[in-house]
């Protein structure tokens, strides 16, 4: 069991099954839990929306906004130093591959940015959320805002953040996953209501939203920490994609809502990671360990024009030079005289009268090996 998950439970809370739900300041919680301890940290802080009065449709209904008091701060200046201090635990707590997502609006995103970079973590996408059913203008004197913005930021410039790319594909058909995310606001059943029909929480966010940034920046089992749970859509999510951690809420309401969507949540039976998990490496020397080419056979170019010929070790020597010899991806770059080439694409060899390129070679070693043979 993780560091952070051990230190959670001597604390008070609740929860159980890999998560734990904390009640209290997350000034107070943070500083107790451990170092280098979780892979993520996801926080949708307060807004500091600045709300100013009540706000009606033009049927002079009241728009059910976000008037709770935790939203609410003094000035600039005291939101900054709130942020500063959580942002520095979280920081802290991070391992130093782990990165962290902020949401936020135009209202603090900016004071946010400005905050993470000055403590030293390092940017690595801002992503649009793009409500396709956001909240319209009803005074029509601002643009519809509909949108909010996320920070995906690693600890440090140095750290080498998670990136499961070949899922973010796979859950796009195919195409490279752009950072202008499309969701509706949180609402049909996965709303929570209380038995007059109010909103539980003011700023519930789409599980679909922490699903997609959970699958992208997290390995199954990883760890994950929310300083500010809320109604614990990032822990129920977390949960059913295999995923541990803790969350921090000061709100009582908040945390008997939350324990109770996260015992209900479920593994999923059939992990996207597994449909998407990347094809077995495959060196080049086990090609010639299994046969499917031998020490002596000639390479070439698909051009035809630049030969190298396969050494027993597992590297290829061009044109019997000494000085030019090396693997497949470094003999490749040697000969087209460029930085970095994929050799298994570069080469090509001649088997029964015809010619294949060594990628062919190689997917045939994937299938051999899984037959178990």
């Amino acid at each position: 069991m993780s560091g952070l998950i051990f230190a959670a439970e001597k604390l008070p809370g609740c929860g159980g099954e890999g998560w734990r739900v904390l009640r209290g300041d997350c000034l107070k919680i943070l500083p107790q839990l451990p170092d280098k301890s979780a892979d993520l940290v996801f926080a949708d802080p307060p807004y500091n929306l600045q709300l100013k009065k009540e706000l009606y449709r033009p049927n002079m209904t009241r728009v059910d906004g976000v008037s709770d008091s935790w939203d609410k701060f003094s000035s600039f200046a005291e939101y900054d130093e709130f942020c500063k201090r959580w942002l520095s635990e979280c920081r802290r707590i991070l391992k130093d591959g782990g990165a962290v997502w902020v949401i936020g609006s135009y209202h603090n995103i900016f004071r946010l940015g400005t905050l993470m970079q000055d403590l030293g973590f390092w940017v690595q996408n801002d992503v649009v959320w793009r409500k396709t059913n956001p909240m319209p203008n009803f005074r029509g004197v601002r643009f519809t805002n509909a949108h909010e913005t996320l920070i995906w930021a690693k600890k440090s410039e140095k750290g080498r953040a998670v990136f499961n790319h070949k899922i973010m594909k796979a859950e796009n058909g195919g195409k490279q996953m752009r950072s202008d995310w499309e969701f509706p606001l949180c609402g049909g059943k996965e709303r929570l209501r209380g038995s007059d029909g109010k909103k539980l929480h003011s700023t519930q966010k789409p599980e679909a939203l922490l699903r997609r940034l959970i699958l992208a920046t997290t390995r199954r089992g990883g760890v994950v920490l929310d300083p500010f749970l809320g109604s614990g859509t990032t822990a129920a999510v977390a949960k059913k994609l295999g995923r541990i951690g803790v969350g921090i809420e000061r709100e009582l309401e908040y945390v008997k809502i939350a324990a109770k969507r996260i015992a209900a949540a479920e593994l999923e039976k059939f992990p996207v990671e597994e449909s998407a998990a990347a094809p077995r490496r495959v060196a080049f020397a086990e090609l010639i360990a299994r046969g499917f080419i031998k020490p002596g056979a000639v390479l070439q170019d698909k051009n035809g024009g630049v030969k190298a010929r396969v050494l027993a070790d597992g590297n290829i020597r061009i044109n019997g030079a000494v000085n030019i010899s090396g693997s497949i991806h470094k003999a490749g770059a040697a000969a087209a005289k460029t930085p970095s080439c994929n050799g298994w694409n570069f080469w090509r060899t001649k088997i029964d009268g015809g010619e294949i390129s060594l990628n062919v070679l190689r997917e045939k070693a994937r299938e051999f090996a899984g037959t178990g043979k």
